[in-house]
């Protein structure tokens, strides 16, 4: 699928199409050119053990003890299990033991059949006899009963029961795959399900049956992202053995959102009504994005020009047939778009500009575009109604959004060391935390931190190959740690812990953070690290450098960062993190949200596991352990209370201090992939302190260069008279900001004058003026004196900027 291949749309024009022609509006997430549609696979019983849809209970029994042996107690217990669930849909109508089971209504009952299981003291269960009905294919059951009602070695016995030798192939591949042995156990059992609940054999399973499934699967759960990829180890297993359709995507992401959509499925998403203008719309972006133009920047520019500014249009004038607004339909769309709804109310849309200059460009393009094709778009050349005027704010509102990131990089950079020292505590006490509960899985208990700790879960014998041990144990605290002793403990009394879940997310918290403030890559570079970006340079001394090589990720060229030491402690912690884990670093593929696409499977460092098969970090998931982190530290850190850090916010810190501590600006330019030096100073944070070193620098050398005749001595008497302008200047409530050689132009009024400069330390004696003000207004009113009554008005007025000013500049020294 081309995502800037030009339209073929014939020549048009605006009346050429009737409405019933306009396709509706697409509500998928990605294009429909790589989806796949959720469909069972046509059922194909197989009958590995021939046909028992009508054998007796005998019959039954005796087909399931062929198979697995076991001792004699466990065959007595399979024949018990097996006779007690077959008496059970005895008792319903049907010629078959499916039409029994359906009949029995098990399938679609809020209760489960394994409330009639005896207790433990029986050697039977219900749940045990399903088992083998549905691994020996008699019964057809739905996933709701597999997933409630079936043993936790169903998929060990199906697969004895079926004896086909492609599954047996599909689960070797399984258990080949680089991932801990639970998950694997999982995806063996949910590889089952599809075939049990679905009836074909190995051979039939395809993409259609496997999203389906996985539809299903999510009804019954009912859970959050766990369980987006339940099926997503069997479809990439499946589709690197060949077993699926050529073009068919390679993982089930893919089939299930689609890929990159089509300039038209953007346009169709959006809804617009006027036939024209839909094509109208497809063959500029289409045009457009010949140009050269990625996935992103495609949504983007269709979002402002269709969702933003034509379906806005449709909306106030239903019967707009064409692009020439009318004053009043442009005054109303300027208003719509001038500010967005938000759950506090409306407030101004900050990307005004970005949508004015698009819309401005449509106009204008269309008039020069029908110059050189004019059947094309002659028909819709027409007056731009945006007049230039509109955006002489643009540059003003650029400057703003300047000093806010400035604001924002200067409040962040005095917190940055703090974080890092936090976060890396963290890593080191849960990593010691979890080391003392690996090392005790046998004990009662631990102690650690001053507390009692026990395992919830202790290791159990394994009962299945393909089960393997829990890797993952809850820990229950037992009691909390001596009151004179304050240590931070993990959670109240009685409370369980994930220490794994908790070990992990520190230590990938630490790992961003480190490499983020050490690189200042960008947010998707972060995420494209992978093993193979790792590389070392001689240098013509000798001397090996380790090089990060960043991929091409927004301006597509490709950069070196040479590491220093602390960086190659952080990317070797992550390899030797994953090696010691799985052996290897797993090659996956990433999704890429942005491109709609998945890379090549390649070794990334940011990935973990992800339900049963391993994926890369999302870029949501980045910003949460950070925020998280900041969350923490608040608590004992109020410096952090209602501040949060984002990937960016280290990318300007890291050229913020590159600049500022003397390094050249291309070659920071260079370090941080900018095309533009333009860019990079954007990105610098001018402190007050650089103000002041490079202007006292500039000083020094104009000195140098002027004559020393310039500088003449100065007298006793003018020092004295310069002394005293700055004495003159102190007052009661600080100090008069007038320039040297000026009086006092306002008479003494101070507190109405705008050279006051108030010091925070005298707020409380504004607080005393104010209340004497407010009693001398009162009396003003009583006697009814107007003219004084505004007089104090306007004095209180100018008292209370005062106490503002003196408040934030007390909040600032205080930060």
């Amino acid at each position: 699928m081309s995502r800037a291949s030009v339209a073929t749309t014939a020549i048009w024009s605006r009346r050429q199409l009737a409405d019933d022609e306009v396709p509706p509006a697409s509500r998928h997430i990605g294009g429909k050119g790589t989806m796949v549609s959720p469909l069972a696979a046509p059922r194909n019983l197989p009958m590995p053990l021939g046909d028992l849809s009508k054998a007796s209970i005998a019959e039954l029994q005796t087909a399931a003890c062929t198979l697995l042996p076991r001792s004699p107690v466990m065959l007595e217990k399979r024949r018990r299990s097996i006779r007690k669930v077959a008496e059970h849909l005895s008792g319903f109508e049907g010629s078959t033991w499916q039409e029994r089971w359906d009949a029995s209504g098990w399938d679609t009952s809020v209760e489960r059949l394994a409330s009639l299981n005896p207790p433990p003291t029986k050697s039977w269960t219900m749940t045990s006899g399903l088992t083998w009905l549905v691994a020996m294919r008699v019964i057809v059951p739905s996933v709701r009963t597999l997933h409630r009602d079936v043993v936790s070695d169903f998929s060990m016995i199906f697969r004895e029961c079926q004896q086909d030798r492609l599954l047996d192939q599909v689960a070797d591949r399984i258990r080949d795959t680089p991932t801990t042995d639970t998950q694997k156990h999982r995806a063996l059992t949910e590889l089952s399900y599809v075939l049990a609940s679905q009836g074909i054999p190995a051979s039939d399973l395809s993409p259609g049956a496997l999203v389906h499934f996985q539809h299903e699967l999510r009804a019954v759960r009912k859970k959050g992202n766990h369980d987006r990829q339940i099926a997503g180890l069997i479809w990439e297993v499946l589709h690197s053995m060949g077993r699926f359709p050529e073009g068919t995507p390679a993982t089930i992401r893919a089939a299930r959102h689609g890929g990159p959509r089509t300039v038209e499925e953007f346009v169709d998403y959006h809804g617009v009504k006027n036939p024209g203008v839909r094509l109208l719309l497809i063959d500029y972006i289409n045009q457009r994005a010949a140009l050269g133009m990625d996935h992103s920047t495609l949504r983007g520019l269709t979002g402002l020009l269709v969702r933003n500014f034509w379906c806005v249009i449709e909306r106030i004038n239903p019967d707009q047939q064409d692009l020439d607004l009318t004053e009043e339909i442009y005054e109303a769309w300027r208003q719509e778009v001038d500010t967005i709804q938000t759950p506090d109310g409306p407030r101004p849309r900050q990307g005004i500009w970005d949508l004015l200059i698009a819309v401005r460009a449509l106009y204008l393009d269309l008039q020069t575009w029908s110059l050189e094709d004019p059947s094309r778009w002659g028909p819709w050349a027409t007056k731009c109604p945006i007049p230039p005027i509109a955006s002489r704010g643009y540059k003003a509102g650029r400057r703003r959004m300047a000093e806010r990131i400035a604001d924002r990089t200067r409040a962040r950079q005095p917190l940055l060391d703090r974080l890092v020292r936090y976060v890396t505590s963290e890593k080191e006490r849960l990593h010691a935390f979890r080391e003392a509960a690996a090392g005790s899985l046998d004990d009662d208990g631990f102690d650690f931190g001053g507390a009692r700790y026990t395992h919830v879960t202790r290791r159990k014998p394994q009962r299945a190959p393909a089960k393997g041990p829990r890797a993952r144990r809850g820990i229950e605290l037992e009691a909390p740690p001596e009151p004179e002793r304050p240590l931070r403990v993990f959670g109240p009394a009685g409370q369980k812990i994930n220490i794994t879940d908790q070990e992990e997310r520190a230590f990938w918290t630490w790992a961003a953070i480190e490499v983020l403030r050490l690189t200042g890559i960008r947010h998707e570079e972060l995420l494209e690290l992978s093993h193979l970006s790792i590389r070392q340079y001689r240098r013509p001394n000798g001397e090996i450098v380790g090089l990060l090589v960043i991929t091409p990720s927004k301006t597509d060229r490709e950069r070196v960062i040479p590491m220093s030491p602390e960086l190659l402690h952080v990317i070797a912690s992550m390899i030797r993190r994953h090696e010691e884990n799985l052996g290897t670093i797993p090659l996956i593929r990433r999704w890429d949200p942005q491109e709609r696409e998945h890379s090549e499977p390649l070794p990334f460092l940011f990935q973990h596991s992800r339900g049963p098969l391993r994926g890369v970090f999302s870029t949501s998931r980045i910003a949460k352990l950070l925020r998280a982190a900041c969350t923490a530290a608040a608590e004992d850190r109020p410096e952090f209370e209602g501040l949060a850090f984002t990937p960016h916010d280290f990318r300007r810190i890291f050229a913020t201090d590159l600049v500022n501590n003397g390094l050249p600006i291309h070659i920071g330019a260079a370090l941080l992939g900018h095309a533009n030096l333009q860019t990079t100073r954007g990105y610098v944070a001018v402190f007050d302190e650089d103000v002041v070193r490079h202007y006292q620098m500039h000083i020094a050398r104009r000195r140098t260069l002027r004559p020393d005749h310039e500088y003449a001595a100065v007298s006793d008497e003018e020092w004295a008279e310069f002394e005293e302008h700055f004495e003159k200047r102190k007052v009661e409530l600080g100090a008069c900001g007038r320039p040297y050689g000026t009086p006092c132009a306002h008479e003494h009024a101070c507190v109405r004058c705008p050279m006051l400069h108030v010091e925070p330390r005298m707020i409380a004696r504004l607080d005393e003026l104010e209340a004497s003000l407010t009693i001398r207004r009162e009396q003003a009113e009583k006697e009814g004196w107007i003219g004084e009554v505004d007089g104090l008005e306007l004095t209180l007025g100018h008292l209370r900027d005062k106490r503002e000013r003196a408040l934030r500049l007390a909040g600032k020294e205080s930060g």
